[in-house]
């Protein structure tokens, strides 16, 4: 297997070729969702990012282990190491079980991703049923000399770490900075030093979520699970670790340290982080408020939308924008998206209606080097999108007969089409698939019919009619030398 993807390394703040530890095998893990809330546009993009990164990956030959975990319990409200858990907070606001509100937010995210056609990962892994591999990693890091027990809770002793090995290398934190600016007056804290992280919390007496161990009862560090289950499922080294710019720190550079000073070695080989969207230029989210679920994109209901768009619409909004750039949200955008992405499925439905000929006026080949080029070079998806569109012209010209294209270049086109876009891109037809529209189709050709026959026997008020009904419907039809073309307008 020929060795082409380029990757950006936020380790090594470069693009590096991508070689795995164990080729054809490839090792995959994504920061999942904290399930206390309904996913908005901003979790859409890890999702989608991670997705092509997994279909790519398959489409040139490796066999992907896919992990992408659900965190239900250990984060904490304001994403440090004090407060409340969030699924906690939200089960005693709604009275509920955790485990009900996990349940239920776990559904609704899979419902969401089905929607923007992400394909589901080979393990799905939840925090709260690892707890006996998280005990395990603090085990080894109370050995190696990097944990430490205060009140009954356990810490990450970064200091000590920082000694042996280079704590901030992925974030760019320097540990004397964060000496200098973050100590902690004597006596305030149970920490040795404020930017110490909790392995393990002591469980307030009110603590829903909480689990027996040597140290108290208690609950993981939010940190902790990622380095417990990636290492369960993909090995003490894997090859590829995803997530969102905002995990950078802490969340990522924690999981380092943790494997670190477990191991005495690093576990990933390519961090990848994709931006952020922004709506305003501010970071989508939570706990700003500022967020737009994706059922209210889908519905369009919300006071910010101007109308609901199609989670095909979303995902060609998200693939228009490289992934390690931000992205604004905006309905001028989305509409934009809406348009080109109509515009792609138009061209590809097009090419069924294309002639063959004995010569090609066109390189097919040249085309289709363009776009894996752009795929190998960091998942490129606007350079590929911007060359798959240099193709619609292509193919709208050979459709009115401007340019000639042989039978193999044809079938080479088409199936380029059909693998980029809706293999690797993800994109689906939403218009003009499946067995509902077949039907639509027959029901439109059999009034069409019935419309050619009232202007043979000249019934003009009834042709008329026919067309004009459908108009009111929003079905559009072309009379072509060929018979008739229809469309439905938004």
């Amino acid at each position: 297997m020929e060795n082409k993807l380029f990757i950006y390394n936020t380790l090594s703040r470069k693009k590096e070729l991508f070689v795995p530890i164990s080729a054809p095998h490839v090792g995959l893990y994504v920061c999942g969702p904290t399930v206390y809330g309904d996913a908005h546009l901003g979790h859409s993009r890890p999702a989608i990012t991670f997705d092509i990164l997994f279909r790519f990956l398959k489409h040139s030959g490796y066999k992907v282990r896919y992990v992408r975990n659900i965190t239900d319990v250990g984060h904490l409200v304001n994403d440090a190491d004090e407060g409340e858990d969030k699924i906690a907070q939200k089960a005693r606001l709604e009275e509920l079980e955790p485990m009900e509100v996990v349940q239920y937010f776990t559904d609704r995210y899979h419902k969401n991703m089905d929607d923007l056609n992400v394909l589901k990962p080979s393990i799905e892994p939840r925090a709260s049923g690892h707890i006996i591999e998280q005990m395990e990693v603090i085990d080894k890091l109370f050995e190696n000399g990097f944990a430490y027990e205060s009140n009954g809770s356990v810490y990450f002793d970064v200091e000590t770490y920082s000694k042996k090995y280079d704590y901030g290398k992925l974030s760019g934190r320097k540990i004397e900075d964060l000496i200098s600016n973050t100590r902690d007056l004597e006596g305030q804290s149970e920490k040795k030093n404020s930017f110490d992280f909790a392995l393990w919390k002591k469980a307030n007496p009110e603590h829903i979520m909480r689990w027996p161990s040597k140290w108290s009862d208690g609950f993981p560090g939010w940190h902790l699970e990622c380095s417990a289950m990636s290492q369960k499922y993909l090995g003490a080294e894997f090859d590829i670790h995803g997530g969102g710019l905002d995990l950078q720190f802490p969340h990522h550079e924690c999981e380092i340290a943790q494997s670190t000073g477990a191991h005495g070695h690093e576990a990933v080989r390519y961090w990848m982080h994709n931006n952020m969207i922004t709506i305003n230029g501010q970071k989508m989210g939570k706990s700003l408020g500022n967020f737009i679920t994706l059922d209210q994109l889908f519905a369009g209901d919300n006071d910010v939308l101007e109308q609901a768009y199609s989670p095909m619409t979303i995902r060609f909004f998200i693939l228009q924008a490289h992934y390690r750039s931000p992205l604004d949200f905006s309905n001028d955008a989305l509409k934009a998206a809406e348009k080109g992405f109509k515009r792609l499925m138009t061209a590809i439905a097009t090419i069924d209606k294309i002639q063959a000929s004995d010569s090609s006026s066109n390189s097919v080949e040249k085309l289709k080097a363009k776009c894996y080029e752009a795929l190998n070079d960091d998942l490129n998806t606007p350079i590929l999108i911007a060359h798959l569109f240099d193709g619609v012209k292509m193919i709208n010209s050979l459709a009115v007969g401007k340019e000639t294209i042989t039978g193999s270049d044809l079938a080479s086109l088409k199936d380029m089409y059909h693998t980029l876009v809706y293999d690797v891109l993800g994109l689906k037809d939403e218009g003009e698939t499946g067995e509902n529209n077949e039907i639509l189709d027959k029901v439109v050709r059999l009034l069409l019919s019935t419309r050619d026959e009232a202007k043979k026997n000249k019934e003009w008020a009834t042709a008329d009619k026919i067309r004009d009904e459908l108009t009111n419907l929003g079905i559009v039809v072309k009379d072509t030398k060929d018979g008739h073309e229809w469309e439905i307008l938004k």
